[in-house]
């Protein structure tokens, strides 16, 4: 099934027209859970990875061997996901409760030290094919990330994240399976498996990094909409707000306003390309070890949508937009919800660098 984005409820470069020299394509992945193959774009799906070369493991000194069963998480998953399907207003069931409560962090896997090697979890795969906005070295069509499934690294204890491109025909003997890491440091670090449904958009620059008096344009803007949007209710009439409401099929928002930063910018979840967003800290420069302004590559989100930005949720989706774990398909949560994969648009194969929001 694609997943397709609703039609903006305002039309932002009509109002601002030199917002035209603030927007960028993105490509929204839309991961749901399911069952890719090796020769699909997924989340956590099975690698196109040669046989002969050896996967990547973390050898930086930390604990390893405390933590979670990998297995356990994915069969507390298991277990939640059915329960709720089974009865959304009131989930598991005391049996399945039980069951739950054996699921408990500890020490795993004594046998393996703080510097012994773990294999990196596989994190994603995507094929050039499928994404226009994923670039990366020339003559390369396949982008592989991985990523320690523990928060300890660097004087920021976050995750590390290993990045790997490669021409997919040159792979012609697989490996069967991915290895993996017996014990992860957190559930939140283990992503679901999922497919993608890849879209492309346009989306416009962070508020934060527009002029001072652009922001101000659409701050009052934004007043001005939320002054007529009152006094329609007040009279029972609609503004051109409401009928985009009454014509997507219900209300797409727990708030009564349109925003910039909302509906109108940078859309939630996983993402190629586009803009930066910076809600949590001041916006900033990042920069390759080259001097190159970086740009985000990969956007990795802890959830597609939540009660802010609902008019984000695709139409294939509206009707389940409220069902329990129906915007958390991948299972992520890194650092406070928000990671950001940086690379350099010179030279990819530059270090990249990461940014928590």
């Amino acid at each position: 099934m694609t997943r397709t984005t609703p039609e903006r409820p305002a039309d932002i470069e009509a109002q601002f027209p030199e917002l035209g020299q603030n927007r960028r394509t993105s490509t929204r992945l839309h991961p749901r859970q399911g069952s890719p193959t090796p020769h699909e774009s997924s989340v956590a799906g099975p690698f196109l990875w040669p046989a002969s070369e050896p996967w990547p493991v973390c050898t930086a000194p930390h604990s390893k061997g405390t933590g979670h069963l990998l297995a356990d998480v994915r069969r507390e998953r298991r277990i939640l996901d059915a329960a709720w399907r089974r009865d959304p207003q009131n989930g598991p069931s005391e049996t399945e409760l039980e069951a739950l409560a054996d699921f408990e962090p500890g020490v795993h896997a004594p046998g393996v030290s703080d510097g012994d090697p773990i294999p990196l979890l596989a994190v994603a795969q995507l094929f050039t094919r499928d994404i226009q906005d994923l670039a990366g070295p020339e003559g390369y069509d396949l982008l592989q990330v991985l990523w320690c499934p523990f928060e300890a690294h660097g004087p920021d204890h976050t995750i590390d994240v290993v990045l790997k491109w490669r021409r997919s025909t040159d792979v012609t003997d697989p490996l069967p399976g991915n290895p993996e890491p017996v014990v992860v440091g957190r559930k939140e670090c283990v992503p679901n498996t999922c497919v993608l449904h890849p879209e492309r958009i346009v989306e416009h620059e962070y508020a934060g990094l527009l002029s001072e008096e652009l922001q101000e344009s659409i701050e009052l803007w934004e007043e001005e909409l939320l002054d007529a949007e009152e006094d329609s209710a007040g009279t029972g009439s609609y503004d051109s707000y409401a009928e985009y409401e009454a014509a997507a099929g219900g209300e797409t928002s727990e708030r009564d306003e349109v925003t910039y930063q909302h509906d109108l910018s940078i859309p939630p979840g996983w993402k190629t390309g586009g803009f930066a967003s910076w809600h949590l800290t001041d916006p900033a420069l990042v920069t390759c070890s080259c001097g190159t302004a970086m740009r985000p590559l990969l956007t990795i989100h802890d959830r597609e949508w939540d009660n802010g930005t609902l008019s984000w949720v695709p139409l294939e989706d509206r009707d389940t937009a409220h069902t329990p774990g129906a915007n958390v398909p991948t299972g992520v949560y890194l650092g406070r919800g928000l990671m950001q994969i940086f690379t350099c648009p010179t030279d990819p194969t530059h270090p990249h660098r990461l940014n928590f929001q």
